[in-house]
């Protein structure tokens, strides 16, 4: 049996802990860590592992073998402070990878010079999601890949309904990647289709692009 991948969650607010509950569900152990008593009291039974403890203390992620996880996660609230010395101290300590929520755009700027790996702003990436999602009702889901690309369900096109593959040349005219189509009537998920497969309006298309080339693509009827 597999072992299951061990995350570590600095900061157990309303984020974090919706993250923490999260990645348990998914079947990971999750040690959560908290200054506040009451906050990893309520957490007790839901994780595989909950620490009071001031993040600031290098000791405290010491003693938690950073170095062992996949991921730490850090989330803080407000307080900047808090998070950078967090973050140094992740860093310092070998932890394979860093993903932060950032507070400011100076906040971000400091992270970044600590090469955390990701940074996260959840107010901002919901705003623009849900932007996406009132703009183009075609787009069924997305996922970010990177700041630049990501991969997007998508209805078929008016436009293309009825062309092959090849005769559509999204990869030319917009420069995306069909990586797959799902049929939504048999719920069947063809990855990889070939070009001589045609698309109609009740498919699904699973694509791989830039966010611009996305847009473009997004913007056909």
């Amino acid at each position: 049996m597999a072992e299951k991948k061990r995350f570590i969650v600095l900061g157990l607010g309303s984020f974090g802990t919706a993250l923490a509950l999260r990645l348990t569900e998914n079947g990971a152990r999750v040690t959560g860590v908290d200054q506040d008593e009451s906050r990893v009291a309520g957490l007790r039974n839901d994780l595989y592992e909950v620490v009071v403890g001031d993040v600031r203390e290098r000791g405290t992620l010491a003693e938690l073998m950073i170095d062992q996880c996949a991921t730490v996660f850090i989330s803080l609230g407000e307080d900047i402070e808090r998070s950078l010395l967090a973050a140094l101290h992740a860093r310092e300590l070998k932890a394979p990878r860093i993903v932060v929520k950032g507070v400011t755009t100076d906040h971000g700027k400091i992270l970044k010079s600590l090469k955390v790996d990701r940074i996260i702003f959840p107010e901002v990436e919901m705003a623009q999601e849900l932007a996406d999602r009132e703009l183009w009702p075609n787009v069924l889901d997305f996922l970010p890949i990177d700041q630049d690309h990501s991969v997007v369900e998508i209805a078929v096109p008016e436009e293309i309904a009825g062309e092959t593959l090849a005769e559509a040349d999204l990869r030319r005219r917009y420069g995306i990647h069909v990586l797959g189509i799902k049929d939504a009537m048999e719920g069947s998920l063809q990855i990889l289709p070939t070009p001589e497969t045609r698309f109609h309006d009740e498919q699904i298309l699973l694509v791989l692009g830039h966010k611009d080339d996305l847009e473009k693509f997004r913007g056909l009827k």
